[in-house]
């Protein structure tokens, strides 16, 4: 079966305005030519699409079980002939995010930009938000992805990740008492929530294991050295989030958001920051 898109389009019309007429209107056709289109769609697929009433058209069962994919088929050629129109950008882009994110959301991100924008030239910094927040405030990024567990700014908000206890599904780290944890040092973040976390719930700790990145803090959970703070969407293969019932729970309940220099206001960083949100919008879940 070939389905041309132009049927499709049509079918979209009327799906949407529930009348002939209308979907006519919209797409700058005559009435006959959108029907003629509904007909030539519904030959194709061998039933009605669209039970006709007094006030206009709806969807049948068929119909119903097309019309999520038709949208998605006409976005995307939307989308497609709206990239091949708009000139490629270029010019510098400095982007901060914490390393969760690298290889999940900004090597998405960086892979569809670069595709249409070749020549724009990013520079990529990974560092904790504290460091990424001084950084976008001396003017050194364009864009910063942070954690916001506090003050939280009006900056778009790009996902809810709270950080969580996570432990060796194959060890019982997590049962030893003093409780051997992973920790970044010198971080007024591990000080303020992960170890507040377990002084409110008594339970005795020891650090066992410390580390710069969040990736040592996964190695450290990993290899079942010790029980590590890491951001929900983050809890590596082969670990699992320490829960309620087991005396822990949530550590704090970030949320990660786009901060964007006021000063950054050329096309190519605003497209950075498009194409960042929309890998964040279509992420994987779990």
């Amino acid at each position: 079966m070939n389905l041309d898109s132009e049927l499709l389009r049509a079918f979209v019309a009327v799906a949407e305005t529930g009348n002939v007429t209308r979907a006519a209107e919209r797409m700058g056709r005559t009435q006959s030519a959108v029907s003629m289109q509904i007909r030539k769609l519904e030959d194709l697929v061998g039933d009605p699409l669209f039970k006709r009433g007094s006030r206009g058209v709806s969807l049948t069962r068929k119909g119903e079980g097309l019309i999520a994919n038709a949208r998605r088929i006409v976005a995307l050629l939307e989308e497609t002939a709206a990239s091949l129109k708009s000139a490629p950008l270029d010019g510098p882009v400095r982007i901060g995010i914490p390393e969760e994110y690298g290889v999940t959301i900004l090597a998405q991100a960086l892979s569809e930009f670069s595709k249409q924008h070749p020549r724009v030239e990013i520079t990529v910094r990974f560092a904790r938000t504290s460091s990424q927040v001084a950084a976008l405030n001396a003017g050194e990024l364009d864009l910063a992805v942070v954690f916001e567990w506090e003050d939280f700014s009006d900056s778009e908000i790009l996902m809810a990740d709270p950080t969580v206890w996570a432990t060796s599904a194959r060890h019982l780290r997590h049962e030893e008492r003093p409780l051997p944890i992973a920790i970044y040092p010198s971080s007024g973040w591990c000080r303020d929530y992960a170890l507040k976390s377990l002084e409110r719930r008594g339970i005795d700790y020891r650090v066992a294991y410390m580390s710069d990145t969040s990736g040592g803090l996964r190695l450290a959970a990993t290899s079942g050295l010790a029980v590590a703070p890491i951001s929900r969407s983050n809890i590596p293969a082969g670990c699992r989030e320490l829960m309620v019932a087991e005396g822990f729970g949530a550590i704090d309940a970030a949320r990660v958001v786009l901060r964007r220099n006021p000063g950054a206001t050329g096309a190519a960083v605003i497209g950075m920051a498009e194409a960042i949100s929309e890998a964040f919008r279509t992420r994987p879940e779990g």
